[in-house]
Formats: C-alpha cells, sequence, structure tokens
C-alpha cells in the first residue's frame, strides 16, 4: 500500500521510517526539517537497531503529495484543527486515516471534519522523542495497536496490520473503545504527573507518595472506563503497568516535551475530555481533575 505520514516527528516518523526501510511506497509531509530531510534524509538512532534512510520523499505541501491508501497522523492534537485542510487531498475514496494520538474523543472530532472517512486508532506503546532535524531517537518498547473506528471493510486494516508486522513493528488489532482508555491508564498519570513536578517517570515511582498517587490516578481511569462500557480493564492492569514503567529507562513522556520546549500541551484530548465523558457517566475523576487545573495553571505561564 501506499502511505503518508502528517508530522514527521518522534511517532509518525517512526513508524513511518520503519515501514519505508521494509520496502512500503512513504510519501512525509514536514515543516520546520524539511530541507534538513530532503538533503540528509531521516535517521533512526533506535534500541532495536539504528538505521538511515538517506532518500525521503518528502513534501512541504499536501497539494504535492499523491493520494495514499493509508495515512498515518503523527501530529500532536494541539493541531487537529489542521486536519481538515490537511487529510482530504490525500484521500481515495478507500483510503484509511491512522490516528497515532493521544487521547480520547479524537476520531469523534475528526470524523466531524472529515465527514466519510475512514478512521482507526493508532495506540502506540513506545519511548521516542524527536529533538533534533531528521533525528528520531527511539528509546524503548515500539509496539501499536490498531483500533478500528469507522472502516467499513476490514480487509483494509488487516492490510495495515501486515504491513506494520513485515516492517518488524509488534502490531494486534483491538477493540476501539477498551483501545483508548487502556492507552489512558498511563497516559494521565505520567504524562501531567512529569510536567506538575518537573520530573521523569523513575522519579515518580521511586517516592512512596507519587508512586502511591500514580496508582491512585491509574485506578480512576480504570473505574472511568469502567463506567462507560470497558469491562475487561482492572486493578491487575494497573499492576501491570506499574511494573512496565519501573522497567523502562528515565523517560520525559511527551508532554514533559512539550513543555520543556514550550509548546502547547495536549490537555484537551488527554485530560479535559475523558475527565468530562467520566463525569457524564457517573464517574468523577478528582485526583485526575486537580491535576488538569494544575497543568492549565502550568501552561499559562510556561509560554515564550
Amino acid at each position: 500500500m501506499r502511505y503518508a505520514v502528517i508530522g514527521t516527528g518522534a511517532i509518525g516518523g517512526f513508524y513511518g521510517s520503519k515501514l519505508a526501510r521494509a520496502g512500503q511506497e512513504v510519501h512525509f509531509l514536514l515543516h520546520r526539517d524539511y530541507d534538513y530531510v530532503k538533503e540528509n534524509g531521516l535517521t533512526v538512532d533506535s534500541c532495536d537497531g539504528s538505521f538511515v534512510l538517506p532518500h525521503v520523499n518528502a513534501y512541504q505541501s499536501v497539494e504535492q503529495m499523491p493520494k495514499c491508501d493509508v495515512v498515518l497522523v503523527g501530529l500532536k492534537t494541539t493541531n487537529n484543527h489542521l486536519l481538515a485542510k490537511l487529510l482530504p487531498p490525500l484521500l481515495h475514496e478507500r483510503s484509511l486515516v491512522l490516528l497515532i494520538q493521544n487521547g480520547i474523543g479524537v476520531e469523534h472530532d475528526v470524523e466531524q471534519m472529515v465527514p466519510g472517512a475512514w478512521l482507526a486508532a493508532g495506540l502506540a506503546f513506545i519511548c521516542s522523542a524527536k529533538t533534533e532535524p531528521g533525528r528520531i531517537s527511539h528509546q524503548c518498547y515500539g509496539s501499536i495497536n490498531i483500533g478500528n473506528y469507522s472502516c467499513t471493510d476490514k480487509a483494509v486494516v488487516a492490510a495495515l496490520i501486515d504491513d506494520f508486522r513485515e516492517a518488524g513493528i509488534q502490531t494486534a488489532p483491538v477493540e476501539y473503545l477498551e483501545a483508548r482508555w487502556r492507552k489512558a491508564v498511563w497516559n494521565m498519570p505520567f504524562n501531567g504527573m512529569t510536567v506538575a513536578l518537573n520530573t521523569q517517570t523513575d522519579m515518580l515511582l521511586n517516592n512512596p507518595q507519587t508512586e502511591r498517587l500514580i496508582y491512585d490516578q491509574m485506578m480512576e481511569v480504570i473505574n472511568a472506563a469502567r463506567a462507560c462500557g470497558v469491562t475487561t480493564l482492572d486493578s491487575t492492569f494497573a499492576d501491570k503497568m506499574m511494573e512496565m514503567t519501573r522497567a523502562m529507562i528515565p523517560y520525559s513522556p511527551s508532554m514533559k516535551l512539550d513543555y520543556d520546549f514550550h509548546r502547547p500541551m495536549e490537555i484537551g484530548y488527554i485530560y479535559s475530555r475523558p475527565i468530562r465523558i467520566a463525569a457524564e457517566a457517573g464517574c468523577p475523576m478528582p485526583k485526575l481533575e486537580m491535576l488538569e487545573a494544575e497543568l492549565r495553571f502550568i501552561e499559562q505561564y510556561n509560554k515564550k
């Protein structure tokens, strides 16, 4: 299949580069580092083996790009308002848009922007960052779950999963709503807490008070998910996420990097939307509501 990548950063750049390295036709939309990548290609420094794509199909405008079978969206959700213009030139009637983004409610809103588009959620479990032009640092993990949201042809989703697997990416199909809430169990505590306390994941778990707070926040997410109809999540998943994070290298999640580089933080979809949905389902999330308020305060005074 022919692929497009919108948002060639730590996530879109990593998965798009893996697909291109495996022989897939991949077209990358770039912004600040377009000139660098056009001249030097993309470099992936990876725990699984580093590599360079010396020649990249790089573009500054979607109007220059061909229509594609799959569009990988790796933009931060703070830029999702751009998708109303970015997506249509890339889509034909059977194109699939894979939203590799954090948060709850993303697909619902994109569906309103691009009615009739086939959408799926990409839930990436990866420690990756892009802090230099054309260079992605993949530190650990790297799997991705695919949750079908509105694609009526299951064969297209199956072909996408096959391509990811052939590129060496651990990939699994999952139920959409469960997958979004499952990812939130990790995202909601760790993204915001690393910002609020200006730290990394290991420090949060090395302190008994913050370790307990992280676990309590995870359970708030799990209880909210269950109130919204996801019956497969319970405390054993929180235990698993805690152990997984302890085994990770010290890590700054995407929201912490956004804070460090004075970029807008994804508070809306990672916090505000799920907190509102949970409240509507009769399951308030008081500890995460407090964290959201702290993040709103921090963001107000963290602008350049």
